[in-house]
């Protein structure tokens, strides 16, 4: 008992939050009997290479200058955070929650348009009211999951996207996609590999932005070790809670490590000389008087 209040002091105090009635047991400790199996107290460390290839140039500059960051997030039942017991414990609150903890003095607002049982075509139909009126400096776009149960899904899927990209490019917004969560239904789906290649394919093309949930959850499965009930909600198909929240810290960790990267470049870069009077060239003299009332 007293190494698992240790555990959940230590979840607590990384910003872990815990399903109901779960416990945090140290290795070895067989569960009590009818609870959830064991789970960790915190992250496990990042082992994919699911990271932020293009710059989130909007957001690095509105951070830069101080002025107010709106992020959307948009997508289905695993962005509106079915499987959370809580609002907040969906994967936008637990993103708004980090990202505040690493800036504190900026205005960062991460607004959830997850909408149960929806795809791209339902996503783009309430695209103006749900994501320009919010006027956003980035938007994250998961989508890729209900296609793949979806008749036309994997065949629309490419126009569906690069639709998506181009309507989020009008608004002047920073863009990143989120594939598929890893999960037995997902797994399981003949078109899978199909809709993962054409969400990277996609993105490369268009310069924007992707986010690998499906590598990073893999890893949680495969490499490990975690058993499919740590991450899951009951359902094996949606999120946790404690999945919520390390997607979201992941997710966040890959993209403060792209801003503060241009942040750094920016910082680099050396002020243009200002020219002296006296040492403007002859020949601009002229040209300077001419246009002098």
């Amino acid at each position: 008992m007293h190494h698992a209040r240790l555990l959940l002091a230590a979840a607590l105090a990384l910003g872990t939050a815990l399903p109901a009635g779960a416990q945090t047991l140290t290795a070895g400790t067989t569960p009590l009997a009818g609870t959830q199996p064991l789970i960790p107290a915190a992250c496990p460390a990042a082992k994919t290479l699911a990271r932020l290839t293009v710059p989130l140039a909007r957001t690095s500059a509105k951070l830069r200058a101080g002025e107010p960051v709106t992020i959307v997030a948009i997508g289905s039942s695993s962005t509106a955070g079915a499987g959370a017991t809580s609002a907040d414990a969906a994967y936008p609150g637990r993103l708004q929650a980090m990202l505040r903890e690493r800036f504190p003095g900026a205005d960062i607002t991460v607004v959830n348009r997850g909408v149960n049982g929806q795809d791209a075509p339902e996503m783009l139909a309430r695209f103006d009211a749900d994501v320009a009126a919010a006027k956003p400096t980035l938007v994250l776009w998961q989508s890729g999951v209900n296609a793949l149960f979806r008749a036309d899904g994997p065949a629309t899927a490419e126009a569906l996207l690069r639709e998506a990209v181009a309507r989020v490019r009008a608004l002047d917004a920073d863009l990143v996609l989120v594939d598929p969560q890893y999960a037995p239904r997902v797994i399981d789906d003949a078109d899978t590999a199909q809709m993962l290649g054409t969400i990277d394919r996609v993105a490369a093309e268009e310069g924007v932005g992707v986010y690998h949930r499906f590598a990073l959850m893999r890893d949680w499965h495969e490499k490990a070790g975690m058993s499919f009930d740590t991450f899951l909600w009951k359902d094996k198909f949606h999120l946790n809670d404690w999945g919520y929240n390390c997607f979201a810290r992941d997710l966040g960790r890959a993209m403060v490590a792209n801003i503060e990267s241009q942040q750094r470049s920016a910082d680099m870069v050396p002020a243009a000389p200002k020219a002296s009077p006296a040492s403007t060239p002859a020949a601009a003299l002229p040209a300077i008087r001419t246009a002098t009332p």
